[in-house]
């Protein structure tokens, strides 16, 4: 048997585990005792609530299991070192003296998605994959592919991301254990060029790794994006035996702290006091450890997003509380690494990625009614009519699309519903939001260009023409629907101006003709016309959208499209 036929197989078996497990009451050991789930704020807290008990209700995850999930505190971000800190204490507050013998997956799935917005208001861990009946989100992906851990694993945290997938087999006389002190992390073999963009672990060189399909070693230190030369100079390059190329390193993904090393790190929380920067989970607690860990590392913020005056110290102090902490790693030799967090790698990996899609059983129609399958595109839980067509290279999710409806190629399409005969363009983003605006449920569909940078910020509307949607300046957009410059509103923050807080999007009265005025919107820029809107248009940003999200009304559309697929199979 091959390789891919081996990671295959491993895979489906882990699917067809936790499938046995959905609905069912599990047995300690047999599974997690607690799933904790972090969010960036009390609004996304509470989404994630809402679905993780409409799953319990559905018995669409095991049962028997304490799902929690805890938000930042507000103020300054803190990053998913700072979120995995505030987790272990609220857990040791949770459970006390009981914790040390639970075992805990910790998903970090704060943030606003702003690289793929229909992840945005439900938030990434409940993004839906094209696989399973019902549909799996990402959190039961989660749940499948570390079924194996728990029954293996002393009591401690295992932390992951909630945009990542890791596939690997193993021989069937292995295990992957996680009960060596200290942290043990997850290591794939990966090209050069990823290894810049992810962490790299230097192990001794002495010992052949890749003889078999995993290895259980110990870690001399861990670099955090590095360069090739860092990796080269550091000995983290190995050139036989890998099925990748003559060189590759090992890469990070997700790991396991002890219960002791749990406690250091309770300790540290309370040595630092209230967070008022960002701490990275993977760069500053893995890069304390092994016995060649040194603190230089503290005073390098090259990768740092935005950069605090207090983070060195911090960072000093994490080092000085973690050294001589052991780190552990499993080299899966036969694995993937796959990460799912923007718009391209989405329709990447669900339209045209064959190796992700065999692994995994992805499907181009899953619960859906859509007759005409094409397997260049990708459709979850939506009702297409038989006349309706979706290009190749798009994904349609959530959606209902009307006689004669189409899609363009490379687009996607969320939460939408497109009437009879209208067409969204190739390379679209649209996603429908619902609102609560002025005590009423309205709907909003917001409309990018895939590759639009949302993120990227001006200092006030007069550098408008550095701003882009669907790669026209935003202030030639501005004339095609009659508003001048001036009018243009942005939301939040005011001293960034981008296309995220910009004031773009109406407000209507329902899904269909929310779509509509959007579309033609959308339509009026791409051919330079002109689309005057009504006097009384309120136009709101994404941002916006997101502070005044109707959740509950978002899941009753997918209830009810949900209930309609199930009557119209049955009849």
């Amino acid at each position: 048997m091959d390789y891919n036929e081996r990671l295959r197989n491993a895979t489906r078996e882990k699917l067809r585990k936790l499938d046995s497990l959905r609905g069912e009451e599990v047995q300690s050991e047999e599974f997690w005792d607690v799933v904790l789930v972090t969010a960036v704020d009390q609004s996304q807290k509470e989404a994630y609530e809402l679905q993780i008990r409409d799953k319990l209700i559905r018995k669409e995850i095991p049962l028997g299991v304490h799902y929690k999930v805890l938000s930042d505190p507000p103020g300054p971000k803190i990053g998913n070192g700072g979120s995995t800190l505030y987790a272990l204490q609220s857990l040791s507050d949770t459970f006390g003296k009981a914790l040390s013998g639970l075992r805990v997956l910790l998903i970090h799935a704060g943030g606003y998605s702003q690289r793929l917005p229909s992840a945005s208001a439900l938030g990434k861990v409940f993004m839906a994959l094209p696989l399973g009946e019902p549909v799996y989100q990402m959190l039961e992906l989660k749940l499948a592919m570390y079924v194996d851990f728990p029954s293996q694993m002393k009591p401690g945290v295992l932390v992951t991301c909630a945009d990542d997938i890791e596939l690997y087999s193993i021989a069937e006389d292995e295990k992957v254990r996680f009960d060596q002190p200290g942290f043990t992390a997850l290591a794939h073999p990966s090209p050069l060029s990823v290894g810049t963009s992810h962490g790299v672990f230097v192990l001794d060189q002495h010992e052949e790794f890749s003889n078999s399909e995993m290895k259980a070693t110990s870690c001399l230190r861990f670099l955090h994006k590095p360069s090739i030369n860092k990796m080269r100079d550091s000995g983290a390059i190995y050139k036989k035996g890998s099925r990748l190329s003559s060189e590759f390193v090992y890469t990070d993904s997700t790991y396991y702290i002890d219960f002791a090393s749990v406690k250091s790190l309770l300790n540290l929380l309370k040595e630092l006091g209230p967070l008022d920067c960002e701490i990275d989970a993977y760069g500053d607690f893995l890069q304390a450890l092994g016995p060649q860990a040194t603190i230089d590392y503290t005073n390098n913020t090259s990768n740092v997003t935005k950069e605090e005056s207090s983070l060195v110290e911090i960072r000093r102090k994490i080092f000085n509380r973690l050294k001589g902490t052991p780190l552990n790693v499993i080299l899966l030799n036969n694995s993937k690494f796959y990460h799912i967090g923007t718009t391209s790698e989405y329709i990447f990996h669900l339209t045209e990625d064959e190796a992700l899609r065999a692994e995994l059983g992805l499907m181009s129609s899953a619960f859906s009614l859509h007759e005409e399958e094409n397997s260049s595109s990708c459709v979850i839980h939506s009702i297409l009519d038989p006349s309706s067509s979706v290009g190749a290279g798009s994904v349609v999710e959530y959606s209902r699309l009307g006689k004669g409806a189409s899609v363009g190629r490379g687009s996607i399409v969320s939460g939408c519903w497109i009437s009879p005969g209208l067409s969204v363009p190739d390379g679209a983003f649209m996603h429908l939001l619902c609102i609560k605006h002025q005590e009423q449920t309205k709907y909003v569909t917001v409309f990018f260009g895939i590759n639009d940078d949302l993120k990227r910020s001006v200092r006030s509307p007069s550098f408008l023409q550095d701003l882009n949607l669907f790669g026209i300046s935003l202030a030639n957009c501005l004339p095609c629907w009659e508003i001048e410059t001036e009018c243009l509103r942005f939301s939040g923050d005011s001293s960034s101006c981008n296309v995220w807080n910009a004031c773009l999007f109406p407000i209507c009265s329902d899904q269909q003709s929310s779509l509509l005025a959007s579309l033609q919107m959308l339509q009026a820029i791409l051919t330079g016309s002109n689309c005057p809107l009504p006097a009384d248009t309120k136009l709101v940003s994404m941002w916006e959208c997101l502070q005044w999200k109707n959740l509950e009304e978002m899941l009753n559309l997918r209830m009810g499209l949900h209930e309609a697929i199930r009557q119209k199979r049955s009849d």
